[in-house]
This record gives structure tokens, C-alpha cells and sequence, in this order.
């Protein structure tokens, strides 16, 4: 199968490398040097005209936001042939993912909506969780791409949805990481051990993946590593946000968590890596990690 793989990120240029050891790719990327130091390490062939990546069967993006996706679909879209498969693994916007469906439908063209989780340790292993928005024809189509970097494919509805499950997911995590954030920090004002705190916090009702894989290496090892965004962050949450309001639900939680998500990213600034916000809650309190 021929992919233009569009996207060699943080996510994207592990991903791409999967792709290619089953697939020949065309990988495109805004600074052409990222492509070209992927197709000298993974055998990928480099493009530096998007145009050039109209003539593959499979489109696959993987970009910050669904404007990202809806500009590169503007270029794309009227040079695709019929019976192509676009797969977006953005973690975007619902609705705009159902418009770009629609569009890509009247043309003939299959899409699905497919971002991932797992982090950068996931997609390096190839053992990411995909989780789909689409027809049923358009994700069985899909699979044979999602399952080279993909362990775990689950078809969770039509267009748009895997974003909407993305989103939420997301907004989920962001609460459990600023609550286990006031946790650990009263628990450090009070002179516990932390690391003994977090032994037993991991072992009953209040562990989770934040207070398992996230904390730990991090508030007692001091390391901090960017593995995701704080802003991608902060967008997901106001695209749950949105969600919510569009469906007219008083969602209370989501709401606070977005506005103090933002706040964050204020103080932090762009380059901060979510599992930041940690440190912005020691701030706030006049403490540090």
C-alpha cells in the first residue's frame, strides 16, 4: 500500500518509521529536513511539495489541530482520485472531523478519525491504543495502517467520534493530574515521605496512571522530560469543553480543569510539557518541586 504520511512530530516520526517497515511512504513534514533525516533513518522517501503526496492510496495526517488538517486538506482534497482512505490521527476537533468526512465522502473517498494514546514511549513501541471514528468499511480499510504502530484498535463510532473519546480521555486525565498534584504537595507540606506516600497511594483506591507512570521519575527523581505539549493539552480540554456546552450539559469539573489548564500554560509558556502543571500548583502555593 502507497501512505503520505503527513507529520513527523514528537508522535508522527515514530509512527511514520512503523508505517514504513510494512508500506512504501512518502513522509512530508513543514521543515523538510525532519523528513529528510527520516528518509535516511527509515528508508521513507521525502517530499517537499505536499502536492506530491496526492498520488498515494492512503493520506494519514498527524498534526497539532484540526486547522492544521482542515489547511493541508485545502491543498489535497481536489487532486485526490477516487476510492482513496484518509486517516487522521490529529487529536482534533470532532465536528471539524465530520466535516472533512462529509466532504471526502461526496468525493469517494473513505476517512476516519483515529488518534492515539499512549505517548511517545507508545509510539516508539509500536504499542499505541487507537481509537477510531468512521464507517465500518473505512476502519477495517484502516487497520492495515493503525496496526503497524497501533496494539490496540477500537472502532468507537462514525466520524468524529475517535476525537470525541480522545477529548474526553484527555480531560480526565488533566483532572487526575492537577487533584494528585494538591494531593502530593499537602502531603510534602506535612513532612511525609513522598516516596513512601506514593507507595501506598499505588497500592490502594487513589492510584492511576498519573500517580503510577507519570508522577514518580518526575516530583522524586526530578526529571522532566516533554512527552506531550502542555498547549496540546489545554486544546483538548477546551475541545471537551466544547463538547459539553454544545450538548448543552453543565459540566462543572471540565470547565475548571480547562480554565485552570490555561492558566498553566500562561505561566509556563508553550514549550512546557503538560505534567508541568504539577510545578504550577507548587507555585501557587509558594513551594517547589
Amino acid at each position: 500500500m502507497k501512505i503520505a504520511f503527513i507529520g513527523l512530530g514528537a508522535m508522527g516520526y515514530p509512527m511514520a518509521g512503523h508505517v514504513a517497515r510494512e508500506h512504501e511512504i512518502k513522509v512530508w513534514n513543514r521543515t523538510t529536513e525532519v523528513a529528510v533525516r527520516h528518509a535516511e533513518e527509515h528508508g521513507t522517501i521525502a517530499v517537499e511539495r505536499l502536492e506530491d503526496c496526492a498520488a498515494q492510496d492512503v493520506i494519514l495526517t498527524i498534526l497539532p489541530t484540526s486547522r492544521e488538517v482542515d489547511e493541508i486538506v485545502e491543498v489535497l482534497v481536489p487532486l485526490l482520485g477516487e476510492g482513496g482512505l484518509w486517516i487522521d490521527c490529529t487529536s482534533g476537533d470532532p465536528e471539524s472531523s465530520s466535516r472533512t468526512a462529509a466532504r471526502l465522502f461526496r468525493q469517494k473517498i473513505g476517512f476516519v478519525d483515529a488518534p492515539v494514546t499512549g505517548g511517545t514511549p507508545g509510539a516508539n513501541a509500536g504499542t499505541l491504543t487507537v481509537m477510531v471514528g468512521g464507517t465500518e468499511e473505512s476502519y477495517v480499510r484502516a487497520c492495515e495502517v493503525l496496526g503497524t504502530f497501533g496494539s490496540r484498535l477500537i472502532h468507537v463510532g462514525e466520524a468524529g467520534a475517535g476525537h470525541a473519546v480522545k477529548a474526553a480521555n484527555n480531560a480526565m486525565l488533566a483532572a487526575n493530574l492537577w487533584t494528585a498534584a494538591e494531593c502530593l504537595l499537602t502531603l510534602k507540606k506535612l513532612g511525609i515521605n513522598l516516596r513512601s506516600a506514593l507507595e501506598v497511594l499505588n497500592a490502594g483506591s487513589g492510584r492511576s496512571f498519573v500517580s503510577e507512570s507519570l508522577l514518580p521519575s518526575r516530583i522524586l527523581e526530578g526529571e522532566w522530560p516533554v512527552t506531550f505539549k502542555l498547549a496540546l493539552q489545554e486544546k483538548d480540554l477546551r475541545i471537551a469543553a466544547s463538547m459539553a456546552h454544545s450538548s448543552h450539559l453543565a459540566m462543572p469539573m471540565i470547565g475548571l480543569t480547562t480554565q485552570l489548564f490555561t492558566a498553566a500554560l500562561n505561566d509556563l509558556g508553550e514549550g512546557a510539557d503538560y505534567v508541568e502543571v504539577v510545578k504550577y500548583v507548587a507555585k501557587m502555593n509558594g513551594e517547589t518541586w
